[in-house]
C-alpha cells in the first residue's frame, strides 16, 4: 500500500538544506505566480521547503493557506515526482488567488518539474 504522509523526511528543515538547494540550482520552473528551484538530491524521495515573504503575499493567513494547499498536492502527487529538493518561491498576488486556482497551478508545476528533471537525468547519463 503507497503511503501519503507528510513526514519530516519529505521536509526541507534546516538552513543548510535551503542553502544548498540555493547554491547548485539544477532545475527551475518559473511560472506567472510561483517559483520552483530544485535540485537531484541522491535520496529516493522529493523533499519541499517554502519562501513566502510578507512583501509577496502580506496576511500570515494567506501565506499559510498557500502553504497548505502546496503541501497537500505535494502529499498527493510524492510518489510521482522525482527525488529532488525543491523549493517553492512566492511571486506577487499568490495570496490573490483561490484554493482551486493554486491547486491547478501545484498541478502544472509538478508536471513541468517532472518533464525538466528527466531531461536533466538524461544529460547525466
Amino acid at each position: 500500500m503507497t503511503e501519503f504522509g507528510y513526514p519530516r523526511q519529505l521536509r526541507l528543515l534546516t538552513a543548510g538544506d535551503f542553502q544548498k538547494v540555493f547554491d547548485s540550482v539544477t532545475i527551475k520552473v518559473p511560472e506567472q505566480r510561483i517559483l520552483i528551484l530544485a535540485r537531484l538530491n541522491g535520496l529516493e524521495h522529493p523533499r519541499l521547503g517554502f519562501v513566502i515573504s510578507k512583501k509577496n503575499v502580506r496576511r500570515a493567513v494567506k501565506r499559510n493557506h498557500v502553504r497548505r494547499i502546496i503541501r497537500e498536492s505535494f502529499r498527493l502527487k510524492q510518489h510521482d515526482l522525482p527525488p529532488v529538493d525543491m523549493i517553492i518561491l512566492a511571486r506577487p498576488g499568490l495570496g490573490d488567488m483561490s484554493a482551486s486556482d493554486l491547486n491547478r497551478l501545484a498541478e502544472k508545476c509538478w508536471s513541468r518539474l517532472n518533464k525538466k528533471a528527466k531531461n536533466v537525468l538524461n544529460k547525466q547519463d
